[in-house]
């Protein structure tokens, strides 16, 4: 929020410098983000005054001027200014003034000179060469009452400073300047001028007939006729200019009423014209395929989420929010209908949003705004009116004021003790409740205890924690005691058993991969397609429409980063992510770190996608594939044992992916992936990628030292013929269970024959050779060749068992 420190001052003016006010603001918890000087530093400019004008006789777009500075004698000044012209008052430099310093960044001082052979004795001033504002067609004119002579820094408030404050939401209350007033006033304990208004003398009865319907979205409705206004009428200098410093254009006089009154008391309110409303008003939610169009020119699509001000033939304003242009107030306006409402803050939240805009009204409402004195505050825009745009012929009516459903106030309890430990400074009952009290906040005391009845305006009071923030803000945060920590620190220290997620982050990324962050918020057409979800869980406010539900798979943003490389010719991609999933489970019940019936489990997944090899000296590199992927998981999960067994899933492969089982369970999917979602991506060839569940990858067995064996090991290799649907996850489970009293140690397939022909080497249709080399061990003694042979016949029945494999001679 952005205002004028004088505007401030008005209010309460402490006796602290402007760095002071914002260094107490600031450490207050309202912290003033900017100070800037509203005018660059200049010198001996003051207020003068065209007597003549006659043109100059060398140049055609020069003239020569006669002012009055108010010294008695006029200055010779030659000007080019188009708008130079007897009688206007215009910002006149005097010799010996300093202008604004220019891009070289020295001032510009002001001397006698001849121009085109003319004696000039000045210079006569456009804004923008003050450097107040951008206009540079022509003078700065000034108001004909404006004193002659008079510093114009002075007359304009130039010697002022812009205050930007950067507010959390919880502080709506501090969303005009007469809050911060508040505040100041409490912090400081300087006077605060509190304002006063005066009921405004109505002439006729006339009132606008309007209906709430939906008192979940209004509780309280205030509303005012005023005829015969003048519209054409000129904003006043004054309120121009301090709008203008909080950041708003001027636009007309009603709408810069309607302004200056929000930034002054944190109302927004609205003025409709009241000619152009057809029959009543009704606020309402809004109906499915209602349109508007607002007052930015944009048209809008409400429905039933969307609060609406409605007359008897269409919808006029989105309630709270922004104004229809069907009944906006323009030059031909003559009546005017003020409103000004309490809207309740969840019924205003995201809404304009929703539209891609925001606005001032919506802001403050949606944070919530005092409901008690709407009727003070249309007091006071109509008092602005009937000064601003008021004519003989300006009748007042009478307020018509609708109180339906407010907040219920709710005495908050804190107990001293409770904030003394939270503080963490010593804090007396009488300390807690001057700082309550100097906010202006109704205080009960009891044993120990504070009881606080929240005004109207201070929606953020609700628990015990919020009022000592208050006591905490009130003490000032830098007066708070530096404590070290008193309870001994103790690490925590991770299991041999288990490595932590940086540990894997550290392995992946020796395996070729790099690390990716993305949004938890996914496309729904992510989790329908490759994650097989057809009820994700959704967003009630997405920070965008493409991302409305939360992700329960890592691949849908990983095939996303990939996409982007790929799009901007990059040729070989390795990405991983560690990352949180959603999912619906019943099971998960409320606590410390759960959600009930959302389980939030943590996912390791990793793409590869291009050559399996940047390119080198070697020549072209193959494609990455399934075994590629298939190996760094097995590295990033050794030594334990992973098991991989052929299966489905909905973004995979359906004949290449493969379900990895750890012990037995089932942690994770491996593939590649489907070929319709290649297309669909428009990716030249299919990515292979692989998604585990974080905490079996965390788990790992402790090392156990193992004597170097003494004795020599015997190698036998064997070939077997089998069935081609045999996998090698088969085989070797016949292998190892065969019994061989301990002596088999390692097997590995090192060869795989399958004939050209039909049939050929004693290998019928369907069948495959298998060659396999098995590593014999004994601890105890040399092997005999009895034991040897033993071994190997327990290996071959097992096979012939399990596999019905057959020796191939």
């Amino acid at each position: 929020m952005q205002f004028p420190e004088s505007w401030l001052r008005e209010f309460c003016n402490p006796s602290l410098t402007t760095q002071q006010l914002a260094d107490t603001l600031t450490m207050a918890g309202l912290e003033v983000e900017e100070l800037e000087p509203v005018a660059p530093p200049f010198t001996r400019i003051v207020v003068g005054e065209i007597k003549e004008v006659v043109q100059h006789p060398n140049a055609d777009r020069l003239r020569v001027c006669q002012v009055d500075v108010g010294q008695g004698a006029l200055l010779n000044i030659v000007c080019g200014a188009p708008n130079a012209r007897v009688g206007i008052r215009v910002p006149c430099a005097m010799v010996g003034a300093e202008l604004p310093p220019g891009a070289d960044g020295k001032p510009f001082v002001i001397k006698v000179g001849k121009l085109r052979g003319v004696e000039s004795q000045g210079m006569l001033c456009s804004a923008k060469e003050l450097q107040i504002a951008d206009d540079h067609a022509g003078l700065l004119e000034l108001p004909l009452d404006a004193p002659l002579g008079q510093d114009i820094r002075q007359y304009l408030n130039l010697d002022d400073t812009l205050m930007t404050l950067k507010l959390t939401p919880n502080l709506a209350h501090c969303l005009s300047v007469y809050g911060i007033a508040r505040e100041v006033s409490a912090l400081t304990g300087a006077p605060l001028k509190a304002p006063t208004f005066p009921a405004v003398a109505t002439q006729v009865s006339d009132k606008l007939a309007v209906k709430v319907h939906a008192t979940d979205l209004c509780g309280r409705f205030s509303g005012r006729v005023v005829k015969g206004v003048n519209t054409q009428a000129k904003t006043p200098q004054w309120m121009v200019d301090r709008l203008a410093r909080c950041g708003q254009r001027s636009v007309s006089p009603l709408v810069d009423i309607s302004n200056y009154v929000m930034f002054e008391f944190g109302r927004p309110s609205h003025i409709f014209d009241l000619d152009k409303i057809h029959g009543s008003l009704q606020v309402r939610w809004g109906q499915p395929g209602e349109t508007l169009k607002l007052l930015n020119g944009n048209t809008v699509t409400v429905d039933e989420k969307v609060g609406v001000i409605a007359d008897d033939s269409q919808v006029e304003s989105l309630a709270g929010i922004m104004g229809g242009d069907a009944t906006a107030v323009s030059d031909d306006t003559k009546n005017i209908y003020i409103e000004a409402a309490f809207w309740w803050p969840t019924s205003i939240a995201g809404r304009s949003r929703r539209y891609n805009f925001s606005t001032d009204a919506g802001h403050r409402f949606e944070r919530g705004v005092d409901p008690q004195l709407t009727v003070e505050h249309i007091e006071r825009i109509t008092q602005l009116v009937l000064d601003i745009c008021g004519t003989t012929e300006t009748k007042v009516g009478p307020i018509d004021d609708q109180t339906l459903n407010i907040p219920v106030i709710k005495p908050v309890t804190l107990r001293v003790a409770r904030a003394v430990k939270v503080i963490g400074m010593q804090l007396t009952q009488q300390q807690c409740t001057d700082a309550l009290r100097g906010l202006g906040l109704q205080v009960a005391e009891g044993q120990g205890t504070v009881t606080v009845t929240p005004p109207s305006f201070r929606f953020d009071l609700q628990i015990e924690e919020d009022l000592i923030e208050e006591v905490a803000r009130m003490v000032g945060y830098n007066n708070l005691p530096t404590t070290p920590p008193l309870a001994p620190i103790t690490a925590k220290v991770r299991r041999e058993t288990e490595r932590g997620p940086s540990a894997v982050r550290r392995a992946i990324a020796a395996l070729g991969y790099q690390e990716t962050i993305n949004y938890s918020f996914v496309e729904e057409s992510w989790e329908r397609d490759l994650a097989g979800n057809a009820n994700p869980i959704r967003l009630l406010n997405p920070i965008a429409s493409q991302m409305s539900v939360m992700r329960s798979s890592l691949i849908g943003s990983l095939l996303q980063v990939v996409k982007f490389n790929a799009d901007r010719r990059a040729d070989r991609v390795r990405v991983f992510e560690l990352g949180r999933v959603f999912l619906r489970d019943e099971s998960v019940a409320e606590s410390d770190a759960t959600v009930q019936g959302f389980d939030q489990p943590m996912k390791v997944s990793g793409m590869a996608w291009g050559p399996l090899e940047p390119l080198n000296w070697t020549g072209k590199s193959r494609q990455v594939d399934f075994f590629d992927v298939k190996a760094d998981v097995e590295r990033l999960l050794a030594p334990a044992q992973a098991e991989f067994v052929a299966a489905e899933h909905a973004a995979l492969h359906p004949g290449r992916s493969a379900q990895v089982l750890l012990n037995g369970l089932v942690i994770g999917h491996l593939g590649e992936l489907h070929p319709r979602w290649r297309q669909a991506w428009d990716l030249p060839h299919a990515p292979v990628l692989f998604e585990l569940d974080l905490v079996a990858v965390t788990q790992r067995s402790v090392p156990v030292a193992q004597p170097v064996a003494k004795l020599q090991a015997v190698e036998r290799d064997i070939a077997v013929i089998v069935r081609e649907q045999v996998t090698h996850a088969q085989l070797m489970q016949a292998i190892h269970s065969a019994p061989t009293q301990g002596l088999l140690r390692h097997a590995v397939l090192f060869d795989v024959y399958r004939p050209k022909a039909e049939a050929a080497g004693g290998l019928a249709v369907g069948e495959k050779s298998l060659a396999v080399r098995l590593s014999l061990h004994s601890d105890e003694a040399t092997l005999t060749d009895a034991q040897i042979e033993a071994a190997m016949v327990a290996v071959m029945a097992s096979l012939s068992e399990r596999v019905s494999a057959r020796l191939r001679t």
